[in-house]
């Protein structure tokens, strides 16, 4: 018998990295780049056409203006500053969209806003505040400050890990500036078994910005037909 409720697959995309046309035929949803962290208007366009061509949901992926940091440094905003930053940013995003025929259908901040927002109580009452202006469902870990103020606030709160990243003891990410924080492909097997089986996540991401994201996106589609783990978005298209 299947032990394991279906499970949507998530990439950030949009960045500006080669795979992400190809990453679009393994997963059922998208956090598209806002182009403030990384990618451009034409990048953007183009990942957004492609994921509307293939029926994948699509977010928006907001994150700090840091292009040399890729977005994940730590920045000091009140709440007040993370909501307009990710409001102006998804503002951006719409608009690209729009053109391209494409509904945003859920938040998920990048990289140190994300980080912040799961442990920082000003960053995310920020990223709350946002999601329910923005009236859109928010991604974010299990067990966390975001997901318990996130809930107690009514907003639709969708928990996600992440099968390719190195996990501590606590549970907490280890983070991406250490050593072998990415895991290769080998080791996602028994990482996806203990993510699926306590029914916690909805969805599972990976990195598109990763030189293995391709490769890790097959085997991790591989490991899931071998588990008979349905495979779903966790909105319907549109």
């Amino acid at each position: 018998m299947n032990d394991f409720e279906p499970v949507d697959l998530n990439a950030d995309l949009g960045e500006g990295f080669p795979h992400d046309a190809a990453l679009l035929a393994l997963v059922t949803s998208a956090a598209v780049s806002c182009g403030a962290h990384a990618g451009d208007a034409d990048s953007i366009r183009r990942t957004l056409r492609a994921a509307r061509a293939r029926g994948v949901v699509v977010g928006a992926h907001p994150g700090y203006p840091d292009r040399e940091g890729f977005g994940r440094r730590d920045r000091d905003l009140t709440a007040a500053q993370a909501e307009r930053l990710i409001r102006d940013q998804c503002a951006d995003l719409r608009r690209l969209a729009d053109h391209e025929g494409v509904t945003i259908r859920f938040l998920k901040p990048h990289g140190a806003l994300y980080n912040q927002a799961q442990r920082v109580e000003e960053t995310a009452r920020g990223v709350i505040a946002a999601a329910l202006a923005l009236g859109l469902p928010l991604l974010g870990r299990p067990g966390t400050l975001l997901e318990t103020l996130a809930r107690s606030s009514g907003v639709a709160f969708v928990p996600e890990d992440f099968p390719d990243r190195r996990h501590r003891p606590d549970g907490g990410l280890v983070p991406r500036s250490e050593p072998a924080a990415v895991l290769s492909a080998d080791e996602l097997p028994a990482n996806v078994r203990a993510l699926l089986a306590p029914r916690r996540v909805r969805t599972l991401c990976l990195h598109g910005d990763h030189p293995d994201a391709l490769a890790n996106a097959r085997r991790l589609r591989a490991i899931l037909d071998e588990l008979a783990v349905p495979v779903g978005p966790f909105l319907t298209p549109g």
